[in-house]
């Protein structure tokens, strides 16, 4: 792993066949400035990933920093046990209760990151059933190849067998059932309507065969990030919800991705028609700039575990920095940015552009799917066009492209052979221009790539 901390992603040298390699990295960033990043020897990148997901306002943003400044010299710090909190922790969570209207939530429980904020969601949700009453409901479905966090119960939830592997993972009681992608897993002449109502059969299945009595909760992002932005076929949250409402079970919404405007609606809950019981966000809801997360609460969920808590003496779960007050300041000031400038309206205007200028690709005989919605979107490299054909894994075909996308100056996310973009909210159209230009010039470099490989292999 080399002294540079982090694992999906993390640069090493790529071997290709014939002896080929890549030497990727390490790249060191030292500066921010909208849209761009510059590396120590002051080469320009424009950041098409917004960081990590997260720098929706772009990297210089002046009311951010500002806001930090001004809490830092008001109150640098103060927790939240023992009854006591802080005004920038209470005002960010009534603003999210406000922000997040798919349904009524009822109480924020603040973390550091969306991996804390779903591994309080399984918590949460076993102390519920345990205040019911319910000691054997406890099992918690999620999907293949989703991404929910690093912790060992997030990775364990999480549906990457690379995130499984030698980690002793998943833990008991967490299950998995089908990633919702249509075009790599439906069935031949396979509607999309179709292919749901066969994932919400076999989700019903899967809850019958372990007992609806022990299976407690279901946790889905809106558009699953990790796994290449699998964006749900029609109806799939409609006919997966009936399935979950009938053996009362648990919905959690991960919104740590999809929240506060990626999707062109303010949370993917509201693109989707989702009801959840409970919901995490991260990410943008500081806009990258302090670390953040939280657990949006049901009424219904959130009355009980208060009953509870006041039977036991007190509900003991938290982080020495849960509603950090510099980061709750932070965040308070990224959600009166996106109120002030429209940003539905701002992303709604820029993924036209992105998605369309990006899916023209789509026909380049080493691309098989070009897939996204408001401003996130992946890109599938495979053999013959087909998800059955993936190019062999030393051929680094994905990586090759970040390279190149690299070379030309652009950062992008690569794992295995597809590669995701998420650029900040903050992009002009003259960056958009930029971005597809570049995306082009790597595509041409990697399909040269490939024909000198397949040439090799002959």
């Amino acid at each position: 792993m080399g002294e540079v901390n982090g694992f999906m992603g993390h640069n090493m040298l790529a071997p290709f066949t014939a002896g080929w390699q890549i030497d990727m990295g390490p790249l060191v960033i030292e500066k921010a400035e909208g849209s761009y990043v510059y590396d120590i020897n002051g080469k320009k990148y424009l950041d098409s990933l917004s960081g990590l997901w997260c720098t929706s306002l772009g990297g210089s943003e002046a009311r951010l920093i500002e806001a930090a400044n001004k809490q830092l010299n008001t109150l640098p710090f103060y927790h939240s046990f023992w009854n006591r909190t802080t005004k920038p922790s209470l005002d960010l969570a009534k603003e999210l209760l406000d922000m997040f209207t798919a349904r009524k939530m009822a109480k924020v429980f603040f973390t550091n990151s969306g991996s804390e904020a779903n591994d309080t969601q399984v918590k949460l949700v076993w102390y519920y059933n345990n205040a019911l009453g319910r000691p054997n409901k406890k099992k918690i479905i999620a999907q293949g190849n989703s991404y929910h966090g690093s912790t060992y119960l997030t990775a364990g939830l999480s549906g990457l067998p690379i995130l499984h592997q030698k980690f002793d993972l998943p833990p008991p009681r967490i299950l998995h059932t089908q990633c919702p992608h249509y075009w790599s897993n439906h069935l031949p002449g396979e509607t999309e309507e179709e292919f749901s109502t066969r994932l919400a059969n076999n989700l019903e299945n899967l809850i019958l065969k372990e007992g609806p009595e022990t299976v407690a909760a279901f946790i889905a992002e809106p558009v699953m990030g990790g796994a290449g932005v699998i964006v749900p076929p029609a109806t799939y949250f409609d006919k997966i919800q009936i399935v979950l409402k009938k053996y009362d079970i648990l919905l959690i919404a991960d919104e740590v991705i999809c929240g506060f405007g990626r999707l062109g609606t303010m949370f993917g809950c509201d693109k989707y028609n989702i009801k959840p019981d409970l919901v995490s966000v991260a990410k943008a809801l500081s806009g990258g700039y302090m670390p953040i997360g939280a657990v949006l609460v049901s009424p219904e969920i959130s009355n009980v575990i208060h009953s509870e808590s006041n039977k036991v003496g007190a509900f003991c779960h938290g982080f020495t920095y849960s509603g950090h007050p510099v980061a709750c300041a932070v965040a308070l000031e990224a959600l009166k940015i996106y109120k002030e400038r429209n940003i539905l309206e701002v992303v709604n205007k820029l993924s036209t552009k992105f998605q369309e200028g990006l899916k023209a690709f789509a026909d380049s005989p080493i691309i098989g799917e070009i897939r996204g919605t408001g401003l996130v979107l992946s890109t599938d490299f495979v053999n013959n066009k087909s998800p059955n054909d993936p190019f062999p894994y030393d051929w680094a075909v994905g990586t090759y492209f970040g390279a190149q996308c690299q070379k030309y100056g652009m950062l992008v996310s690569f794992s295995g052979d597809h590669v995701n973009m998420a650029p900040p909210f903050s992009l002009t159209l003259e960056e958009l221009d930029e971005m597809i230009s570049i995306y082009k010039k790597a595509l041409e470099d990697t399909e040269k790539r490939v024909e000198e490989l397949k040439a090799m292999k002959k």
